[in-house]
């Protein structure tokens, strides 16, 4: 990304950006406030650059992998945005009708880092559907910073129906055997949350650093879920207990993991707040529990 060393950068650093990632700052502010760690060498130039993501050196599973098949397609979502893109993806080589996974992206669309999350979820033996909840606008413009932008311009609840509408898609999907689960991150965890909260059927939530639902809605959940967090994600967090409570004073089948050190995104292997070895066991443990859910 940049010469800059990780374990150089203070935490207020990563958590000024969490601040500009989520509207909380605009892109002025953001400059301004960042400005200040700009020490020692380090330019504020360099800074930006090495807190941005890395989208061309990154990606996993190229577009072109000849281990599966993956293509965009359009489905509709009457009580959403109407008509939306989305990336469907499966093994090359299925023999049988396989669990589907819709793949939920951040709060700027989706961009090549959720396309990759979402070839990868077909590389381990799933059909993955990647929905574009900027498709009514136009699609992932190719940038994070007008993407946020857009995503802010449509309503959440109309995009969570978008994503309802993935799930009955993919559920009818005649490469599917029936049984569809759901992985988010950020504003995927929200969504992932509120599918398990809003689909009787739901095989599988898998929210990453995502906000809880209201606690008077958990008696709803019929789906296991399996949560993750980041230690470091203090904003987040503030929301688990209360939700942990009603879980379990409801007797939902859950399955909660804390990352210690990590920061929210720590899955998002694009940016410095990426942790390798928490994204590569989180991973693993979605993999394995989409495996006993899903087949």
């Amino acid at each position: 990304m940049s010469e800059i060393n990780k374990e150089d950068i203070k935490q207020e650093v990563f958590d000024l950006y969490d601040d500009y990632a989520h509207d909380r700052i605009d892109r002025r502010e953001f400059t301004q406030k960042l400005s200040t760690y700009a020490v020692g060498g380090i330019t504020l130039a360099s800074l930006m650059s090495f807190l941005m993501p890395d989208y061309k050196g990154a990606i996993q599973i190229k577009a072109d992998d000849p281990r599966i098949k993956s293509e965009y397609i359009n489905y509709s979502s009457p009580k959403g945005g109407g008509t939306i893109k989305a990336l469907l993806s499966m093994p090359a080589d299925a023999s049988k009708k396989l669990g589907g996974i819709v793949v939920v992206h951040e709060n700027r669309g989706l961009n090549p880092h959720i396309e990759d999350v979402a070839r990868r979820a077909a590389l381990a033996g799933f059909v993955s559907l990647a929905p574009d909840a900027l498709t009514p606008l136009g699609g992932y413009p190719g940038t994070d910073d007008e993407g946020r932008t857009m995503q802010s311009k449509r309503n959440r609840d109309e995009m969570l129906e978008d994503f309802i509408a993935a799930y009955d898609h993919l559920k009818g999907h005649s490469a599917t055997n029936g049984k569809v689960g759901v992985v988010g991150f950020c504003f995927g965890g929200w969504i992932s949350n509120m599918m398990a909260v809003r689909i009787p059927t739901l095989a599988a939530s898998v929210p990453f650093y995502g906000g809880q639902p209201p606690v008077e809605d958990v008696p709803k959940i019929k789906a296991p879920l399996m949560l993750h967090y980041a230690e470091l994600d203090t904003r987040v967090n503030e929301g688990w207990p209360a939700y942990e409570a009603a879980l379990k004073e409801h007797g939902k089948q859950y399955t909660a993991y804390m990352y210690p050190n990590a920061n929210h995104g720590f899955h998002n292997d694009t940016t410095p707040r990426y942790d390798k070895a928490a994204a590569e066991l989180a991973w693993k443990r979605t993999i394995d529990f989409f495996k006993d859910k899903l087949v």
